[in-house]
């Protein structure tokens, strides 16, 4: 939501009195016009806030196969570290306004059309954090140009289509899941009721689930290479079990997943090219410049735990910290594996 800037400047002009009252004399200063305008860029769902004008398909496609389709796929489908953006939709669900896989649970996977019931969220977010390598680069032009061909991938406008701040409100009108968010409940409206319930079972309940069997590992490659048998749609793969076998049997010890698997699962590959430097550095390059070190694993455990900026360039590699010992032993191992 849009804040009150007026009432914002208020509040620093107090805060600037207050200082100077305790003593902080010279403490910060207000905001000037120009540089409150540089950061109200939000856009609310009715549309205030949003910039003046247009952008077509044609010129979407553009934008979108120079600097989005490494990322979100040629067609939106996605690549192996991003969920797709196109995807389980229907012209039915354009008619009514609900996506009926989102009911019924149809979908094994929640593509950002399926979910999206405000084209302002859509259009907010590409303008202030895309492309991921440089947010706020693109144009206001660019910006409705690959909102509308995003559209136009999941067959809401058409070709010719060009999309504007005059047509977003009759745009929105087409979303799949216009009518798929509701606001009367107590996280929107403090008058509301809360939007879940969980009465505790006193009687008659469910047992707990308890497991009483699994995979034993001398069967987990018994029919293959698992990820190999399923598309590389968005998150959902199989299990690397060749990786995980081949590392049992050469004596290395096993975390819950392979490095590779690792690799793959927190997005490594987004960044890291097996033989080519993307945003960072190859998987190979590592291997080369480490594996030698008598403290290779723990360092770069250390590293991938904690990120790092500066050895490879300027760009940052985020923390992993949500990893487990283990599981950085075993993708410092793998990385150290691949030197050539």
């Amino acid at each position: 939501m849009k804040f009150k800037f007026e009432s914002l400047l208020a509040l620093c002009a107090t805060l600037l009195i207050s200082t100077h009252a305790f003593g902080f004399e010279g403490l910060g200063r207000v905001a000037t016009p120009d540089e409150v305008k540089a950061w109200d860029i939000d856009v609310r769902p009715d549309f205030v806030g949003l910039p003046k004008g247009s952008g077509s398909v044609t010129k979407g496609m553009q934008v979108w196969e120079s600097q989005c389709a490494s990322c979100h796929g040629v067609f939106g489908e996605s690549n192996e570290a991003f969920t797709p953006i196109v995807g389980g939709t229907t012209a039915e669900d354009i008619k009514k306004g609900r996506v009926q896989s989102l009911i019924d649970g149809s979908s094994p996977q929640r593509t950002t059309l399926m979910k999206v019931p405000t084209l302002s969220t859509l259009w907010d977010y590409i303008n202030r954090a895309m492309p991921w390598t440089a947010p706020k680069s693109l144009s206001t032009e660019e910006v409705y140009a690959v909102t509308a061909y995003i559209l136009n991938m999941g067959g809401i406008v058409g070709d010719d289509f060009v999309l504007s701040d005059q047509n977003m409100a009759q745009t929105q009108a087409r979303l799949p899941n216009r009518n798929g968010m509701q606001t009367n409940h107590g996280m929107w409206l403090a008058s509301g009721k809360p939007d879940v319930k969980a009465p505790r079972c006193m009687s008659n309940c469910k047992p707990d689930a308890k497991v009483i069997s699994f995979l034993p590992d001398y069967a987990r490659d018994a029919h293959g290479n698992l990820k190999d048998q399923n598309r590389l749609v968005g998150p959902i793969r199989g299990v690397l079990t060749v990786a995980q076998a081949n590392e049992k049997s050469a004596g290395l010890k096993m975390s819950k997943h392979s490095g590779e698997s690792l690799f793959s699962a927190n997005g490594c590959v987004a960044c890291h090219g097996m033989d080519s430097k993307k945003l960072g550095p190859s998987v190979v390059a590592v291997a080369n410049k480490y594996a030698d070190k008598t403290d290779a694993k723990a360092y770069l455990a250390g590293k991938i735990k904690a990120g790092s900026s500066g050895v490879w360039g300027d760009m940052p590699m985020p923390a992993q910290s949500h990893l487990s010992e283990e599981d950085l032993n075993a993708l410092s191992d793998w990385f150290l594996s691949k030197k050539k």
